[in-house]
């Protein structure tokens, strides 16, 4: 390796509202020697997800550290082992770990996934959100051949591969929820929904009667409050609600978003809602690469997300997905 230094972004302070610029520093650091057990990556694309946004606040109820002032942040990265001294990684070896907001990372072997390089068409499309869509609709919403599906977020990393995914378990009908016109559009005529609400265009609730006249089988929401409580107004008896993510409390500087749930009504029409987390269910990893390799070379499936270059613009990266300017997931090339 020619490089001594590389550069890694640092938190500098905590968000008081919307994610901007300020909040981040870029330092330049000396190349570590990776130590016996060590390795050392160069890492080539990092992911961006709106958890992270929750993570710059000094505490969380979300189960993964937050980032602390001074120091990198961290989140799902790929990349080239360079250096591992006497351990089960060689030099070229394609791997999956968790030091992303940096251009090299040194971690403990067993923090490094190693990868199938010849398995995915991209080595970007292993920081989809996959696991966490296919989760959702197979084992929160259970959906079914010919459900009705209600998808909230439905343009972001996740809700743009649940709506495939929900088509691929038998759906009768996809409904998704986003922020423009525009991405609406797009969810409608490229991802396999069949009709979208969109946020800011009228009550949800009176969208979702129109898309949805026989109401909802299944609901896969990523984001609470309204929407939630749209879709409980509309779900059928039996009707299994799954809590995916929670981006109405997430993204607000006015505390949790709370929706009001009348018990009786689940009892009388037998509605389940659960949520659900991906690490209990990390088994889906292997399984969702898989999956997602074969529809990306059969046509099946795609990848939706945008793609920013270089290590200084993972401040603007994620400061644009908070602001709802991609469709899809967000991923940084180093």
């Amino acid at each position: 390796m020619t490089n001594r230094t590389y550069r890694e972004v640092r938190l500098a302070a905590r968000p008081q509202g919307p994610v901007t610029d300020d909040l981040f520093e870029i330092a330049e650091v000396p190349l570590p020697e990776p130590g016996p057990g060590q390795v050392l990556v160069r890492t080539t694309h990092m992911g961006v997800a709106a958890v992270m946004r929750t993570l710059m606040e000094e505490t969380s109820t979300v189960p993964i550290p937050s980032y602390e002032i001074g120091a990198p942040l961290h989140g799902s990265a790929v990349g080239e082992v360079v250096a591992a001294p006497g351990g089960e990684f060689t030099p070229g070896d394609l791997v999956e770990h968790r030091l992303g907001w940096r251009e090299y990372a040194l971690l403990d072997a067993a923090g490094a996934h190693r990868l199938d390089p010849g398995l995915m068409p991209d080595p970007a499309a292993y920081l989809s959100q996959g696991p966490t869509a296919l989760m959702g609709i197979a084992r929160g919403a259970e959906v079914r051949p010919g459900d009705t599906v209600f998808v909230t977020g439905a343009a972001g990393g996740v809700g743009s591969l649940a709506g495939q995914i929900a088509r691929q378990y038998g759906a009768a009908r996809v409904i998704g929820s986003t922020g423009s016109r525009q991405k609406a559009d797009r969810l409608i005529k490229e991802f396999g929904y069949d009709a979208a609400v969109i946020r800011g265009a009228g009550p949800i609730e009176e969208q979702l009667r129109k898309a949805a006249p026989d109401g909802i089988d299944a609901l896969f929401d990523n984001v609470g409050g309204e929407q939630l409580q749209a879709a409980i107004a509309l779900a059928n008896r039996g009707a299994r609600l799954a809590i995916v993510g929670a981006l109405a409390t997430q993204l607000s500087t006015d505390g949790p978003a709370l929706t009001p749930v009348d018990t009786l009504s689940f009892l009388s029409r037998g509605i389940t809602m659960r949520g659900v987390a991906l690490y209990e269910h990390l088994d889906l990893i292997p399984e969702w690469n898989r999956r997602f390799a074969d529809g990306l070379r059969d046509g099946t499936l795609s990848f939706p997300h945008a793609r920013l270059h270089g290590i200084e613009q993972a401040p603007r990266a994620l400061r644009e997905l908070t602001e709802g300017h991609h469709l899809g997931a967000v991923v940084v090339e180093l």
